[in-house]
């Protein structure tokens, strides 16, 4: 994958977490046709990043903490 792939997929997952909308490494390595491994690496960099995403029991998703 691509710098310009990579970070527009990072992109997207921001925004699916802004918008609170279901974000499970199944459901996104399906759409993106990665592992869930590749997901869970994208999720690591977001929260080095400086994004605070944890994983909701609840939801059974990642969203972001205030």
């Amino acid at each position: 994958m691509d710098y310009i792939t990579y970070q527009s997929r990072l992109s997207y997952i921001v925004e699916l977490l802004e918008k609170e909308a279901v974000v499970t490494p199944v459901g996104m390595s399906e759409k993106y046709e990665c592992s869930t491994k590749t997901i869970n690496r994208m999720i690591a960099h977001l929260r080095e990043s400086g994004y605070n995403i944890k994983w909701c029991r609840k939801r059974k998703s990642y969203c972001l903490s205030v």
